[in-house]
């Protein structure tokens, strides 16, 4: 395909978008809101520098998070004709580089990239006489990822977890963590396997050590370029740092009001700290939203007005572009089941008015919160899809809950009168329920959120039907699980708000909002609060046209009190 011109290439540009386009090449730094254009922006960046004529396209190297951003790239790069820019996540990038050079800098063949974590940490685990089950071996590697991401060591990792609030969601302790942890480093190189921040970490110190390695790459990349950059975590920074030495040739894109994987390790202090590091940067704010209304970009505006910002030199404040559409829907309900089927009324509204169920999306918090959503969508008979997760009733905890539940009430069909949500939760105590979750995110957190979910079902039916027993739980949810096995077909998106980041819908609902869930009860900490907040911001910029918040008052019908509703809502909710 024939490049096109610069007069093309930049006739599509808004004025902001024009001037990232045609910033001179050195340090940009382009803080972009939500739904303003960023991707076309850098795109086309890239597409001024090669097309004229300032830098090769096998020269550039554009790095993203997803291989899906990293496609959408060179799709658009290819429809504007221009070819053969590396357009790779930071792994690829990173995993091309350490297969390549491998043999001259270290020799042999490299090692082969473990798929999963989980068998090595399951050996560590028995190696060391300590009982791991599969939730607490999944919440053990997500601390190993973070601590190796964030550059930490076994030996560091008690003393940093303390200081970030990691809190890891099982009965085992910082220490305990950190043998695992060195554990599974040792079993690892025993089996001659490295994982996926190795590439990471294996890739920057081979750049480090090897000066004709570190010259190789940095004469194949001359510009480079970052999305989302508030994402990055410090092992990635490290490596950019490398691929760029001391030159400056480096445009980054984010937003700082979106950084919401800091558990993850990322963090938005090199976006904040671009200018520092490069005081003669080109800055340029994207602040025209062409995704959503007047009446949505009103309402995200004052959330960010009422969240004090790192550095008040990144924000963002939304001007939105499209016409004015309805009024935010605010839904209070008396209960969380009647704020389900408010919801849910309210979704086929607007599906019987014309908008197409397939742009509708329900967010929430946790993704235990599905599961009433999911029943209430296939009594509406508007089908769904769950994003980020499995249907409810597919998830393997409640699959064994079921099981185990079917097998009491075989033992015992006897009513109990005042009590069947506490028969059900003795039931689910044998296999590690509680009455308070555990502490932090983290997979044991979801798996009691699932059991509490089926306590809450339990608690439903008997406020229905007083002398409920347990056998009739079971049939009340096998009959809930056979209506939601329907076969998946595009409808309505079920996604918690952290699967949702960077997609978007006519029709937004954000539900649960309720305190205790916004902030979720694990944010205690100034910063996990601040995040959450972001994550709330996350959600408001999914939505183009219609929004609804809601809660309800109370857990059940019966309930004398509830939660109350999430603070921050009278940031968002005009005289609320």
């Amino acid at each position: 395909m024939t490049a096109a011109t610069l007069a093309e290439i930049l006739g599509a540009l808004d004025p902001e978008q024009h001037a990232v386009a045609t910033a001179p090449r050195g340090p940009v730094c382009v803080l972009a809101g939500a739904g303003t254009g960023k991707t076309r922006a850098l795109t086309h960046r890239v597409a001024v520098l090669v097309v004229s004529d300032q830098v090769a396209a096998r020269e550039v190297l554009a790095l993203t998070f997803t291989a899906r951003a990293a496609g959408e790239l060179r799709g658009r790069l290819r429809a504007l004709g221009v070819d053969g820019v590396q357009a790779r996540t930071f792994h690829a990038a990173a995993l091309r580089q350490l297969r390549y050079f491998w043999p001259s800098v270290v020799g042999g063949q490299p090692p082969n990239v473990l798929p999963g974590k989980a068998p090595l940490i399951s050996e560590a685990a028995a190696r060391m006489r300590v009982r791991a089950d599969g939730t607490v071996i999944r919440d053990i590697a997500a601390e190993i990822e973070w601590a190796k991401v964030s550059q930490v060591t076994p030996e560091d990792y008690p003393a940093r977890s303390r200081e970030h609030a990691r809190g890891g969601g099982s009965d085992l302790d910082a220490e305990v963590v950190a043998r695992l942890y060195a554990g599974y480093e040792t079993v690892k190189r025993d089996r001659g396997f490295i994982d996926f921040e190795d590439v990471l970490l294996l890739t920057a110190g081979m750049i480090e050590d090897d000066a004709s390695m570190a010259d190789a790459v940095r004469k194949q990349y001359r510009s480079l370029l970052v999305d989302e950059y508030q994402d990055v975590s410090p092992i990635q920074q490290r490596l950019l740092d490398l691929w760029l030495a001391d030159r400056d040739d480096l445009t980054v894109v984010g937003d700082a009001n979106q950084t919401i994987y800091s558990f993850a390790g990322a963090t938005p202090r090199y976006l904040l700290g671009f200018r520092q590091r490069f005081p003669d940067a080109s800055v340029v704010r994207l602040e025209r939203s062409y995704r959503s209304t007047p009446q949505v970009v009103a309402a995200a505006n004052r959330l960010l007005a009422s969240s004090p910002a790192a550095d008040p030199a990144a924000r963002v404040a939304l001007k939105a572009q499209r016409a004015a559409g309805p009024e935010a829907q605010w839904l209070m309900a008396a209960d969380e089941a009647a704020e389900v089927t408010a919801v849910v009324q309210h979704i086929r509204s607007l599906v019987d008015a014309g908008v197409d169920q397939r742009e509708v999306a329900i967010l929430y918090r946790i993704n235990a919160q599905s599961a009433a959503y999911e029943e209430a969508l296939t009594e509406a008979n508007l089908p769904y899809t769950v994003r980020g997760g499995e249907r409810f009733f597919d998830r393997k905890e409640v699959r064994e809950a079921v099981a185990l539940l079917r097998g009491a009430a075989h033992a015992d069909g006897t009513s109990t009168p005042g009590g069947l949500a506490d028969q059900v939760a003795a039931v689910l105590g044998s296999v590690g329920y509680r009455p308070t979750p555990p502490a932090g995110p983290s997979k044991a957190r979801d798996r009691w959120e699932s059991w509490a979910a089926i306590v809450e079902v339990a608690r439903e039916l008997q406020a229905r039907v007083e002398e409920a027993n347990l056998g009739d739980l079971v049939e009340e949810l096998q009959h809930r699980a056979n209506t939601q096995h329907a076969p998946a077909s595009d409808g309505v998106t079920l996604s918690s708000l952290h699967a949702a980041k960077g997609l978007e819908w006519d029709a937004v609902f954000l539900v649960g909002l309720t305190e205790g869930m916004m902030p979720i009860t694990y944010a205690t900490t100034p910063e996990q609060v601040a995040e959450e907040r972001r994550l709330l911001y996350v959600g408001i910029t999914r939505a183009r046209k219609h929004l609804g918040f809601s809660y309800g008052l109370r857990r059940s019908p019966g309930d004398r009190r509830g939660p109350a509703p999430a603070p921050v809502l009278g940031a968002v909710w005009p005289g609320f």
